[in-house]
């Protein structure tokens, strides 16, 4: 399942691509037709992310939203398998997939390589000639049938594509979603009340020199943790508690703060929670600019880390002078190896069906 990170780089590919166009909206596969009828022609206005959820917003296609009800709203949740894929004509950077589905079996993650795996879209002449760089010829408003300065046909969906947008210069493909849903902008905000601080909104806010929204206080996190018994381990992976954190970034932290796992969250010191947080914002925000999770120290980054059974991809994996998969991390899918500090094997124990990683030594 995509963490947080994966969500957040989403949206802002979504906006850069598609902002201020009108958009046309289908569903290939005819399970989201109607909620594709309701999104067809709008403009899309922005996208952003909470945690793991996805909101997409679109306003009617003159671009004026005068009132609430002009606003609808596509929230999509990746879960275990889904995955956004996208194509270009050449004149922008598009990226290539988000959310690429794995299928996990316990913790293993592998490529499925069934007949529904969705085949990443063709991208076009994206050669240096062409593109326009990162920020790309995006963004302009208009339809696609409206805007005569370009003839480019995009490629037919591939698998079951459950939604298509296109706009004048990129498609992209949703395949395989556990949510995907039309909301009202109230609907869409009490989804949003459900859950817990994001680690992610709350350091770009700081970072940006902005105010913080108070939903996304980390002191609600450390009050949450503090008033339950609750193993930190299992809090961590509570969405309602700290919103966008999964099972890598949750046992990565937890080691880096040498944190027991299964220590009740009500015996652990508020300012261990807060300094807890700080990691998480650092890590998860790198994770946002670098498409990938790497928790380690250049001096803990042993060669040949892995044990070779688990195989966790990463989008930097093809990047020169990437921090390679198997040296990222300090305890997650290595089982058995040797703590990258102690030296101890890691240990792992199935909790609420989600494979748990630690060093029994440093995090005790």
């Amino acid at each position: 399942m995509p963490e947080g990170h994966t969500v957040h780089r989403l949206a802002r590919a979504l906006t850069d691509l598609f902002a201020g166009q009108r958009l046309v909206v289908t569903s290939p596969q005819g399970r989201f037709a109607g909620g594709a009828a309701l999104l067809d022609g709008r403009v899309l206005a922005g996208a952003s992310a909470w945690g793991k959820q996805l909101f997409v917003d679109f306003v009617p296609a003159d671009g004026a939203a005068t009132a609430p009800d002009d606003v609808r709203v596509l929230r999509v949740h990746l879960g275990l398998y889904g995955a956004w894929t996208f194509a270009g004509d050449g004149s922008a950077v598009v990226v290539h997939a988000i959310g690429a589905p794995r299928r996990r079996i316990g913790e293993t993650e592998t490529v499925p390589r069934g007949a529904d795996e969705p085949v990443p879209l063709p991208r076009g002449d994206a050669s240096p000639a062409s593109a326009s760089g990162p920020e790309g010829d995006v963004g302009i408003a208009g339809s696609p049938d409206e805007d005569a300065g370009t003839d480019w046909v995009p490629p037919a969906p591939r698998g079951a594509v459950r939604v298509r947008l296109r706009g004048v210069h990129a498609v992209a493909d949703l395949t395989a979603p556990t949510t995907c849903e039309v909301l009202s902008p109230d609907e869409a905000r009490a989804v949003v009340a459900g859950l817990g601080p994001d680690p992610i909104r709350w350091g770009d806010a700081v970072r940006a020199g902005a105010e913080p929204e108070p939903h996304d206080d980390p002191e609600r996190f450390v009050d949450a943790v503090r008033r339950s018994r609750t193993p930190v381990g299992t809090r961590l992976m509570d969405q309602s508690v700290v919103a966008g954190v999964g099972n890598i970034y949750r046992a990565e932290v937890l080691y880096r703060a040498r944190l027991d796992p299964y220590r009740p969250g009500s015996s652990v010191p508020a300012e261990d929670l807060r300094a807890l947080w700080d990691d998480l914002t650092a890590l998860m925000l790198d994770g946002v600019q670098t498409g990938a999770i790497v928790t380690t120290l250049p001096e803990d980054r042993v060669p040949g880390g892995s044990t070779g059974r688990h195989r966790v991809r990463q989008n930097s994996d093809a990047v020169p002078g990437a921090v390679p998969s198997d040296a990222s991390f300090y305890v997650y899918h290595r089982e058995g190896l040797p703590c990258r500090v102690c030296g101890n094997p890691v240990l792992v124990r199935e909790v609420a069906g989600r494979n748990l990683y630690w060093c029994a030594t440093c995090q005790h």
